[in-house]
């Protein structure tokens, strides 16, 4: 059974037994403080669906792509680490703590943010490492399931969820030689203006990570201190650094005196880092560039290559010059200018839609004006891909939903967070614009005969 087909059967049954649109977040709500996770309180009246086809496909596919990326500095630069970040528009402060601590292999920790178009999943952009946010999203599925309806669905079309947060915990430990109950702290730092903001969230993750044996407490690098070669919070030393401070922080006029102390004692060994700078640099959109340009692909695998086509829309840098468009050759600028409807420029480098500009939602002119802007900076051009909105029961009905699957990767499949927004024509979708939330069940393989 597809996803759709899922849902159609979901949609149908919830009517058939009278399910009213607001009954499974209200029980939810009713399990957990949904205001104190990463929900914030605003949840989608039903979870989304994945068939085990389609999950293991996109699974298979993430794996791939995320293989692609971290390949790139050895295939495109002779395994020039500070050359790749600069050629994805990384400033020089970002360039130096990428290298301050760097490991063997990039850490498979990767939230994709996907927009489901009728062909099947698309990659709007690649969140990296430990800042990817979301983790605590099983925590809905968990509170839906006591809603009797959802519990028999989910039992009789034998569907299944992932808890993101075990796999945090379970990546963590993996990655920092730690254990249950071990005593190491893990300090989840924050970048000091905003830690306000995510608190609540920061600590309800740190009371279910506590529940798994992992000792977190949230705070930010004003609280550290350095000293007797160790990295302090208030008297006790720590052993891991959750960082939730960003790489873009280090263009604040605070943010190398800030950071650069603490890269350097995980540089020396005094602490470790989940996950170090290095990993935001395969989320940058810059380097989803290099993938999609064709004058990459004999570099790929035939795997690869069919991942990415399926994956990944037409991208380039924001650069003067020619690119390849459809297998023609033609000036960006101009491209760009004419075909405004079906482009958005991006950051290469930000997060949560900060400096997004979708074509079809700016005038003639500003579009022409934050082009050339952006041809100095780092920027790239992506095609529009137009999702399919999927149907949420409503107190008028079912009404359509726009929606942003976020796809985690831990490994393997790590779960999924869904956010959705209303309006059809949206550059983003994003929970600081006012966007809600939703979590996913997918179907499981059946159990092999004798199992």
């Amino acid at each position: 059974m597809r996803r759709n087909e899922l849902t159609e059967a979901y949609l149908a049954e919830a009517a058939a037994h009278g399910v009213g649109p607001r009954e499974l977040v209200d029980v939810a709500s009713r399990e957990v403080d949904l205001g104190a996770t990463t929900y914030f309180g605003r949840c989608l009246t039903r979870p989304v669906f994945l068939s085990q086809a389609e999950q293991a496909q996109l699974a298979t596919d993430l794996e791939n792509l995320f293989g692609a990326l971290t390949a790139l500095p050895g295939r495109l630069f002779g395994g020039d680490v500070a050359a790749f970040a600069r050629a994805v528009g990384m400033t020089e402060d970002q360039v130096t703590a990428i290298l301050r601590v760097q490991s063997d292999r990039p850490t498979p920790f990767v939230r994709a943010d996907l927009y489901p178009e009728l062909s099947g999943f698309r990659v709007m952009e690649l969140n990296v490492g430990s800042t990817i946010g979301g983790g605590d999203n099983a925590m809905l599925n968990r509170g839906m399931l006591a809603h009797p309806f959802l519990a028999e669905f989910v039992r009789a079309h034998s569907l299944s969820y992932v808890d993101t947060l075990a796999e945090v915990a379970n990546t963590i430990m993996a990655e920092c030689g730690i254990s249950p109950g071990d005593g190491s702290l893990i300090a989840a730092v924050d970048w000091p203006p905003d830690v306000e903001q995510f608190s609540a969230v920061l600590h309800t993750s740190a009371a279910e990570l506590k529940k798994l044996g992992l000792e977190l407490i949230p705070c930010h690098l004003g609280h550290l201190s350095l000293h007797d070669r160790r990295v302090w919070l208030g008297d006790r030393p720590v052993d891991v650094i959750y960082r939730v401070f960003l790489i873009e922080d280090l263009l604040h006029p605070d943010g190398p005196a800030l950071i650069d102390p603490v890269l350097r004692a995980a540089e020396r060994g005094e602490v470790k880092i989940f996950t170090p700078m290095e990993s935001q640099l395969y989320g940058s959109k810059g380097a989803l560039a290099l993938l999609s340009d064709e004058t990459n692909r004999h570099l790929c695998t035939p795997a690869e290559l069919a991942s990415l086509d399926r994956l990944l829309p037409w991208t380039r840098m924001a650069r003067p010059g020619p690119v390849t468009v459809d297998g023609e050759r033609v000036d960006l600028l101009e491209y760009a200018e004419g075909n405004r409807e079906n482009l958005v420029l991006k950051p290469t480098a930000r997060h949560g839609g900060v400096g997004v500009h979708a074509g079809w939602l700016t005038e003639a002119e500003d579009w022409s004006r934050q082009l050339r802007a952006a041809l100095t900076e780092g920027f790239v051009l992506q095609r529009r891909v137009r999702p399919v909105p999927e149907l949420f029961p409503g107190e008028r009905g079912l009404e359509p939903w726009v929606l942003t699957w976020g796809a985690y990767l831990c490994g393997g499949y790590g779960g999924m967070w869904v956010r959705g927004t209303t309006d059809p024509d949206t550059g983003g979708v994003n929970m600081a614009t006012g966007a809600s939330a939703t979590c996913c069940f997918h179907g499981v393989a059946p159990a092999a005969p004798g199992g």
